[in-house]
């Protein structure tokens, strides 16, 4: 999944239906709110609850506490 993709901008986070943020490195969804990630596998990202796994502390503050400004106020 790539950043530009606009999928992403209609997926969320299946226990808060928040916003999730890429982790390309780790090829996951991430939730900084809940701090759960969710697997990108083979291009679909697995976004049932269970799915879901918690981020470790030092994975969470690499990312991005909040979202990117998608540009529209």
């Amino acid at each position: 999944m790539k950043p530009d993709n606009p999928l992403l901008k209609i997926l969320a986070c299946p226990l808060d239906k928040g916003p999730l943020i890429l982790d390309e490195i780790r090829g996951a969804l991430y939730n900084p709110r809940l701090r759960r990630r969710y697997p990108i596998v083979d291009g679909i990202p697995q976004l049932l609850p269970s799915s879901g796994e918690p981020a470790v502390e030092q994975q969470h503050d690499a990312l991005p506490a909040e979202l990117p400004d998608s540009g529209s106020s």
